[in-house]
């Protein structure tokens, strides 16, 4: 895969041609098009194929139907780019494929990629799923104790990693305490390592095997990036592909001209919902910028020089880039945005609209699911609220009893399984069944997160179980207070947690990071300020006792705040 300033193929131009498209998702859905949110839940259903693989039953189909359609524009910070077609891809894939089957990787062998956002990345994913092996993403961050904590907990059998010497050096300490890795592969020249570039190309044809999965099969496992406790294995299976087909054909509201650039390491669960299956369905081209460092101009450059027209990133992104001057870029072609992976802040919400015209669609789902609650095209946004229950889920809320919430009552959201598991839901918490007894069980999967429902349906979050702070006899929910203390313009990120107290039981924190302007009036002064602004914009009981100033707040590899890393720091 030799890295090119040039286009590699000839690609779509990038402009929606209405009815493209829709002959691979009749395949899939016997209703393509939907007007309401009535029609969505009424009509939405799916056609299951017998033995679906995404590789095969999608990605070589766009091989044939649009060959020359473009499906990966990946370019990196030292300026390289790729442009790769349909009809390319599937010869890479294949090749790709045969590599790892010389290598004597085949159907159930787990295989664990460390691949950050490089271009091989996209390849090997297909290639392995072409083969049926179990492929586990991961962060570039893991150290040595990870990845024998994963290579025994999974019983990974081969890892493809980049040529980085971090990442090389951690995988090789490991090496002694992993005795099921057979095979280390790097995309270059390593010591101790199949050297990937040199060797990929020389395999022999590709021979599809006779039998590659049936639909219940474990295709896909990710380790929970974990705010607290060690990371669970969550098993999907093949049908999890399917389930994000709403994702990119309708909550990201894609079409065979969209260019879609997802924020998301390629370690992290959010890159198949964001980079991979569901705009793959919609026949979009997934947009790659590859980087080592996250930097608001940098990136609103590339969306500006390759005019993305849909994006989609974790609020915390959304937060730096209103900072900058929106003025000085050309997003013209930007038609439309969402965000997922953490609440959205209504004050994050009206300063993207106010500054680019574009409303943010938010979405929620976990690690353990597809998209679950959602913001349609179809539907008015309401800023701060995850939408409304996606139709492949039957949703709703709970109290610690079990019993229904009504509307307005706040609640734990459950995933109600009937006879049939919900495409796109996990299958289990890979060898752990006491965590999948505790998840799952009475019928419904419990998420572990609290929301409320609005009159009109649209669900609003709380925070995790664990995070809902018991004040004086109040539950105080950390999104509301940040929300609240969002809205201040000094503020540009924070975290509520409780902190003990001998008279509330618990009392308010408010750990903050400060805009680069107001870093040097910190102080009592400052703290006095916020805190009166939260009394102001919520119920006075909710604000903020303590107020600490950082530069960072602890986060995962997904960009989640760890406040469970804040109330550990503040226990000792």
């Amino acid at each position: 895969m030799e890295k090119k300033t040039e286009a590699q193929g000839v690609s779509t131009p990038l402009t929606h041609r209405e009815g493209q498209g829709e002959g691979l998702l009749n395949r899939f859905l016997k209703q393509t098009k939907f007007s309401s949110v009535e029609d969505y839940n009424k009509n939405l259903e799916f056609i299951i194929p017998e033995n679906f693989n995404f590789a095969y039953d999608v990605m070589d189909v766009w091989a044939e139907e649009k060959p020359e359609g473009l499906a990966i524009l990946w370019t990196n910070d030292q300026g390289e780019e790729i442009r790769t077609t349909f009809a390319e891809l599937k010869e890479q894939t294949d090749q790709a494929a045969s590599y790892l089957q010389s290598l004597g990787i085949g159907k159930n062998d787990p295989v664990m990629l460390i691949l950050k956002r490089h271009y091989e990345w996209w390849v090997i994913m297909l290639a392995l799923c072409k083969i049926g092996a179990i492929v586990i993403p991961a962060t570039h961050m893991l150290t040595k104790h990870d990845y024998v904590y994963r290579n025994t907990r999974a019983s990974v059998k081969a890892i493809i990693c980049a040529d980085d010497e971090y990442i090389t050096g951690q995988i090789k300490l490991a090496m002694p305490e992993s005795p099921t890795v057979k095979q280390y592969i790097a995309l270059g020249e390593v010591e101790g390592f199949h050297n990937w570039r040199k060797e990929w190309q020389e395999a022999p044809k590709f021979q599809r095997p006779a039998f590659v999965n049936d639909n219940d099969d474990t295709m896909l496992m990710y380790f929970t990036s974990g705010t607290s406790g060690e990371p669970k294995m969550v098993a999907h299976d093949y049908l999890y592909a399917m389930g994000h087909l709403t994702t990119g054909v309708f909550w990201h509201n894609l079409h065979p001209g969209s260019l879609h650039l997802t924020v998301a390491d390629t370690g992290w669960g959010k890159a198949v919902w964001g980079k991979f299956y569901g705009q793959w369905f919609a026949g979009a081209t997934v947009f790659v910028f590859d980087h080592e460092k996250f930097n608001a101009d940098t990136l609103l450059r590339q969306m500006e020089k390759y005019k993305v027209t849909s994006f989609c990133a974790p609020p915390t992104i959304y937060r730096f880039m209103i900072r900058e001057d929106l003025s000085k870029y050309d997003l013209s072609s930007l038609e439309y945005c969402c965000t997922a992976g953490e609440a959205l802040n209504p004050a994050v919400f009206d300063k993207f609209k106010e500054k680019t015209g574009i409303q943010m669609m938010e979405g929620f789902g976990q690690t353990e699911t597809t998209m679950t609650l959602g913001t349609f095209p179809w539907m008015t946004p309401k800023p701060g609220s995850m939408g409304i229950p996606n139709a492949q889920y039957d949703i709703d809320l709970l109290r610690a009893d079990g019993t229904r919430c009504e509307d307005g009552e706040k609640g734990e959201i459950v995933i109600r399984v009937g006879d049939r598991k919900p495409i796109g839901l996990f299958k289990e918490y890979y060898r752990d069944k006491e965590k999948t007894r505790e998840a799952w069980h009475d019928g419904y999967y419990h998420t572990g997160d609290m929301a409320w429902r609005d009159e009109d349906g649209y669900y609003w979050f709380e925070g995790r179980i664990d995070d809902v702070i018991k004040s004086s006899g109040y539950r105080i929910g950390p999104f509301e207070v940040e929300s609240a203390l969002m809205t201040h313009p000094a503020v540009v990120e924070c975290a509520i947690t409780g902190v003990p107290d001998e008279i509330r039981g618990m009392v308010v924190k408010a750990t903050v990071v400060l805009g680069k302007e107001w870093k040097d009036k910190a102080g009592d002064d400052l703290v006095k300020e916020l805190q009166q602004h939260v009394k102001k914009e919520t119920a006075p009981y909710k604000y903020p006792r303590i107020v600490e100033f950082v530069d960072e707040l602890p986060k995962t590899i997904s960009g989640k705040i760890r406040r469970v890393e804040i109330r550990q720091k503040d226990a000792k």
